[in-house]
């Protein structure tokens, strides 16, 4: 006989979050990773030890809205809903486009890719360049961290067990004249894992790049990125010089470490990671996106 789960679905936020102080409970939003996690062998129920607690119906998640100059995204937003929204900045619905397939988007959201800390997370670089802020509310209120410090390693976020992620904040993607773009290779163009995730961010004043900022994905236990290699770039004249591309990249060569494994070796995921980084700093201008 399968085991008993307890379960809670609350109409209100403040409801999940009290029931969250008082038991440890497994969050539950859209489930595409969760249920993954937690499967077992075939034809045997997924085993899992907690309460689970839903929350993907909570209209206090699903929210985007403007704030100043950033913009407010609700955790339990599902990319088919942010595909759809007009606020969305266009790279991050392009990386949207490629998860997995559209059962999938359907279900899965924005704060769940974030909460589950895959270092293939489809999301994750835009995020790492867009600067994003995350915040968490519990029955103590709320706190805000950067993603760089709530992301720790694989599948290990700085998130207590009463808190629950409530909204992603970008607070660069209204800045004038930045150019993004993202890269995902994999497989495929979408329903596939990343083998490498690449995504770059540049504001320019003429011909006078202003800010620059690199994220890599599925390259390391965490998206690696470099505020030291950046500022190396801020001040400079495009087109860039041979010789400073060669030093941002001989540079990030140093500090991507990937990995063997059944979807992709170390050397090719180094050597495309590299290849687009390169491909990126050699452009002779950038059109704001």
């Amino acid at each position: 006989m399968a085991e008993k789960i307890t379960s809670y679905r609350f109409d209100q936020l403040d409801q999940t979050l009290s029931q969250m102080n008082k038991e440890d409970c497994l969050v539950m939003a859209g489930g595409t990773d969760v249920m993954v996690l937690h499967k077992s062998r075939r034809g045997v129920p997924p085993k899992i030890r907690k309460p689970i607690i839903f929350i993907d119906h909570l209209t206090e998640l699903k929210r985007v809205y403007q704030k100043g100059g950033d913009l407010h995204i609700g955790a339990c937003c599902t990319y088919s809903e942010l595909v759809d929204d007009p606020l969305i900045p266009i790279p991050l619905k392009k990386a949207i486009k490629t998860i997995a397939a559209p059962a999938i988007r359907n279900r899965g959201t924005l704060g769940g890719n974030i909460c589950n800390a895959s270092p293939a997370g489809d999301t994750l670089p835009l995020l790492y360049v867009y600067n994003a802020k995350l915040l968490l509310r519990s029955v103590n209120g709320e706190r805000i961290i950067p993603i760089s410090d709530f992301i720790q390693g694989v599948r290990k976020v700085q998130r207590e067990s009463n808190e629950i992620l409530a909204e992603i904040i970008l607070p660069s993607v209204l800045e004038e004249g930045a150019h993004v773009v993202f890269e995902k290779v994999g497989n495929r163009n979408a329903d596939a894992i990343a083998k490498v995730g690449f995504a770059g961010y540049v504001r320019v004043n003429g011909a006078v790049i202003e800010d620059v900022r690199f994220a890599f994905g599925a390259v390391g236990p965490t998206m690696v990125r470099s505020l030291d290699i950046e500022k190396k770039l801020c001040g400079k004249t495009l087109p860039l010089s041979d010789s400073d591309i060669a030093q941002v990249v001989a540079a990030f060569d140093r500090i991507i470490k990937p990995i063997d494994d059944h979807r992709s070796t170390a050397l090719y995921r180094k050597t495309v990671a590299l290849n687009l980084l390169r491909y990126f700093l050699s452009k002779k201008q950038y059109q704001p996106n």
